[in-house]
Formats: C-alpha cells, structure tokens, sequence
C-alpha cells in the first residue's frame, strides 16, 4: 500500500475516524494502531508478517531481561543474543547472496571453482528499520537509559507504527514509546498541520520524483549513448529523484503520525542547502545518522580520542552506512566518497562551522553570495557520489563520470525536460521560504489566504496532472 495511492488516502481517512472515536481510551487506540499496522504490513507481503511479530517479541523479552540479569555477564549475554538474532536475519535475507558472490571471486583469483548456492530472496519491506527499532530499545536499556515496558501492545505499536515502518524514520525509543503510553489529545491544528506536509510530501514525491525517474532510467540505463551534459542532467535529475522520493515519504510519514496525535523524529532539514558535506550530513536522513552516531560512532570513542581514531571512526561510520543500504560494492564507494569528502573539514576541525541557517539581515552581501558558492559546491560533490548510489556497478559509475567529464560538455544536452526543471526551481523556492520551519509549507501558514490557499490548489492540480507516473518509494528496498 503506496502512501501516493487512493488506496492510502481510503485507508488513513478510515482509521483516523475510527481512531478519535476512541479518544477516551488511548489503549483501545494502540490496539486499534497495532492491528491497523499489522494490517499495512500484511497488503505488501503477509509471509513476513510473522518475522516482524518475532522480531518485535525477541527485542520486548531480551529487553527484559537483561534490566532483572543481576550480572554483567548476562546483561551482556541477553544483549548479544538480541542483535545477534536481528543482524542475522537482517543479513541472511540482505545479504546472503552478496556474500556468497564475493566468496566465489575471492577463490576464483587463486585458481579455484566454487560451486555457490545462492537463493532466490524476497527482501521483507522494512526490515532495515523496524530491525534498528528494536535494536535501539535494547541497547538503551542495557545502557541504563531506559527501563523496559510491560505492556508488548504499546512496545509493538513503537515498532511497527504504520506511517514509519517500511522507511523511517528511525525512531527513539524515549521519543515515540511514551507517546504510545500516554493519551493523545486531538487538536485541530495539528491535523491541519499535518495535512500540509502530507500534501508537500506527495507533490514532493508524485510531481518531482516520479517525474525524475523517467529521465533518469533512460540516461542512467543507456548512458554510453549520451553526450557530457546530458549525464550530467542525470545526475543532477537524480540527486533531486531521491530527495524528493525520500524526503517526500518522510513528510507523508510526519504529517500522517500528526493527524493520529503524534510527533515523529525530523528526518530531512533542506539538506541541499548545505554549506558543507557536515552541515548535509546533520540535514540528509538524521534520523540514520544519528542512529549510527550514539550507537556505533560514540562506542568507538566518536571525537573523545585522537585524530588518527576520529579519521578511522568517521570511515567506518560511513562505510557502514554505506552498505546498510544494499548489498553492492557501489553503496560501500558511496560511504567511502562521503567519508573522504568529510576528511579535509574534520582534519581542520571545522565539522560543526555550520549549524543554523542565518537570517538574511544578519549577513552582508560578500557572505550571501560567498554561502551561495558553498552551497554549490556541497550540491555538486553530494551529486557525484550520488552517481554510485544510482548505477548498477562500479564499472558503470566510473564509466558513466569519464564521460561526464568528456571533451563534448560543450554540446547542449539531449534530454532537457524544461517543464521539470521549472517544478524543481519552484520546489527549491517553496523550501527557500521554508527554510527555517519544520517542513516547508509551515512557512506558509503566517501568510493571508489570498497567497497560501492558490499555493495548495497549485499542487493539488500539479498532483493530478502528473499522478499518472506511479513509482515505487526507492528506500523500499533498503
């Protein structure tokens, strides 16, 4: 069930009804989000639905007990029984076939045939995130920062809350669950709210990403045939495809959870407005990078040790993320391009130079148009490494950048969908304004009717005239 369908919009507009009608009682209200969540889990594939159950039951029991083990010994015991058994069907169904390729090659280079058995495995939707979930709950219980909860309706609604369970975001334990335990009020302007970023998610997703899409299959798939600026229109159409497919989820994601009563990790901050590789890194998908900086970067000591560990930590950090995201040499490149990129501002310690965006008054013209620069820059090093993260292959994406860089970049591009990149200019001005909110079209929320009520009609047309290019989210298959 496609958040950008009708089949959605039938399904939430049923369960929000139903669900304030039993706004007495908050945990007739879990039951009802647990079934309802099952229920969305269950259209994609109901095979799986009996791994997400044993996942959520495991991580609930071993919370447990390791908070009553009296010794270190089985703290850590239950601890290890935990991740060990989620890492490993995390990596059984993600990764098992990598793995095996890549041993068969190893051997092969010392003369050596091995006869593989690779498996024909369907990825269960999701499993990336609702696996960190749980994980997330033990590794804070075991760190004493949160004590487990007795009630697995509320913990499995934590879990498996339906707008956040297929791609994110990645929540928090103490963020979410006492949410989940507590009565929700229903409150008018939330639900407006939330209906704003829904429809900016969908115009995100529908009128930019699926539009991106089209283009970017027929350069990315057939790129030999295109001359320097036509992939490079590839590229840049790509970097804006992801953004406004993942970014566009994660909207519909928030509002959806703001309709219901509750108020979800932020994920996307207009990241390519960066300034620096670091200043996109705390705006791209914090909810991930956050996970993996309390509870990978941090253990391994984060910034509290010497550079040489602070360099080894940050390659880490991003080479995992990296290849968290699929089972392809490409997605490893990837992590490690960024980790290269983010080298030169950590060496000069200048990785938290930009935090905030300033206000324009507070800037003078040599610093505006100096920020301007920066922000290129940023864009255009974040979109060559998108280009791995896009091809099938190593050999493709460097194949693909030679030719980028080919002596034809003065030929006009072939492919130059002019109304597309007019919808792009528009989706970056909307965000420009909206810079300093918690999505874009809160901005809009302090002008008079006159000026927002044409802009959300706009989109409403702009999402029926293009709704016919229906495209699968891209961090479904994570």
């Amino acid at each position: 069930m496609l958040f950008n369908t009708f089949n959605f919009i039938y399904f939430l507009a049923i369960v929000y009804f139903v669900y304030w009608s039993l706004k007495s009682n908050y945990k007739l209200q879990n039951v009802l989000l647990l079934i309802c969540s099952y229920f969305f889990y269950g259209c994609w594939d109901y095979r799986f639905l009996f791994l997400l159950v044993f996942s959520t039951y495991l991580d609930f029991f071993t919370g447990q007990r390791i908070y009553v083990s009296s010794t270190v010994f089985w703290k850590r015991f239950w601890l290890v029984t935990s991740v060990a058994i989620n890492l490993g069907f995390l990596g059984f169904f993600k990764y098992y076939n990598f793995f095996v390729d890549q041993f068969a090659s190893l051997i092969s280079v010392f003369g050596f045939k091995a006869n593989v058995w690779t498996l024909k495995l369907i990825l269960p939707v999701g499993i990336s995130f609702y696996t960190f979930h749980g994980m997330s709950y033990v590794f804070d219980i075991y760190n004493d920062k949160f004590k487990p909860r007795k009630s697995f309706v509320d913990y499995a609604v934590f879990v498996s809350f339906f707008p956040l369970l297929v791609a994110g975001p990645i929540e928090r334990v103490s963020h979410l669950l006492p949410q989940v335990e507590h009565k929700r009020v229903f409150d008018y302007d939330k639900s407006i709210s939330g209906l704003r970023q829904i429809l900016w998610g969908l115009f995100k997703k529908v009128v930019i990403a699926d539009n991106c899409a089209h283009f970017v299959g027929q350069i990315f798939d057939h790129y030999q045939q295109y001359n320097a600026l036509t992939l490079v229109m590839g590229a840049v159409l790509f970097a804006f495809q992801i953004y406004g497919d993942f970014s566009g989820y994660s909207d519909i994601a928030l509002g959806t959870a703001r309709l219901l009563g509750f108020e979800l990790l932020k994920n996307f901050s207009f990241p390519y407005f960066s300034r620096d590789i670091a200043e996109f890194w705390r705006r791209w998908h914090i909810s991930l990078s956050s996970w993996f900086r309390d509870y990978l970067y941090i253990p391994l000591g984060g910034s509290k040790v010497s550079k040489l560990l602070q360099v080894r930590n940050t390659f880490i950090i991003f080479i995992v993320s990296g290849f968290w995201h699929g089972a392809n040499w490409t997605f490893v490149f990837w992590g490690f391009l960024n980790a290269v990129y983010f080298l030169p501002l950590l060496l000069a310690n200048k990785n938290r130079k930009n935090i905030e965006f300033q206000e324009p008054t507070t800037i003078s013209w040599k610093n505006k148009c100096l920020d301007v620069v920066k922000i290129l820059a940023t864009f255009s090093l974040t979109t060559l490494a998108w280009i791995f993260f896009r091809s099938p292959d190593l050999t493709s994406a460097f194949q693909y950048i030679i030719r980028m860089f080919s002596a034809d970049v003065f030929h006009m591009p072939t492919v130059f969908p002019i109304y597309l990149i007019v919808l792009i200019m528009g989706l970056l001005a909307v965000e420009w304004n909206g810079k300093n909110h918690h999505f874009a079209l809160e901005g809009f929320s302090k002008y008079s009717v006159l000026v927002r009520y044409p802009i959300y009609y706009t989109i409403l047309i702009l999402l029926f005239v293009y709704a016919g290019r229906l495209q699968q989210f891209i961090y479904f298959q994570f």
